[in-house]
């Protein structure tokens, strides 16, 4: 697992960090070849979230996201997004190739890890299909927006 994940891990919810690091390391001890897999995102702050949301509206470019501050999984750090590195380098969101020769494209390899630990994957969305994107199942914005904090500022599950 390379520093940039361990330290995005760092910054998600106590709740899930034990847990997200064993999914990274399945993932990697099943990726036998070039590519290895990266957590590009975790938690995001509120602020980070609303620069996102102007992306396609009114900043230019392709719409990244329809959640608003507070809307998203990753505001409360039970979410992440990830890409796989190749050959220790090259980032890549390919959801086809085989970096491993073992005729399973290791970005489904990866998919199916995290399911079988519980995580919903945003390739299974209907409306705004996020490839990248896994959340712990169970949460809902809505309900989260609401929670009391901890002295961390983490919402208390």
């Amino acid at each position: 697992m390379d520093k940039v994940t361990k330290e995005r891990i760092s910054l998600l919810h106590p709740s899930v960090r034990a847990e997200v690091t064993k999914i990274i390391e399945q993932c990697d001890k099943a990726l036998t070849g070039r590519a290895k897999i990266r957590i590009t995102q975790g938690l995001r702050t509120f602020q980070e979230q609303d620069q996102l949301y102007t992306i396609g509206r009114s900043k230019p470019g392709k719409k990244v996201t329809n959640a608003k501050a507070g809307q998203s999984i990753h505001n409360y750090g039970l979410a992440v997004d990830i890409a796989l590195i190749i050959d220790g380098k090259t980032a890549s969101w390919d959801t086809k190739a085989d970096w491993d020769g073992d005729k399973k494209s290791d970005w489904m390899e990866c998919v199916a890890i995290f399911q079988a630990n519980g995580w919903d994957w945003g390739g299974n969305w209907e409306t705004f299909k996020d490839m990248p994107h896994f959340e712990k199942k169970g949460y809902k914005w809505r309900v989260l927006i609401n929670k009391k904090r901890d002295k961390e500022n983490y919402v208390m599950l």
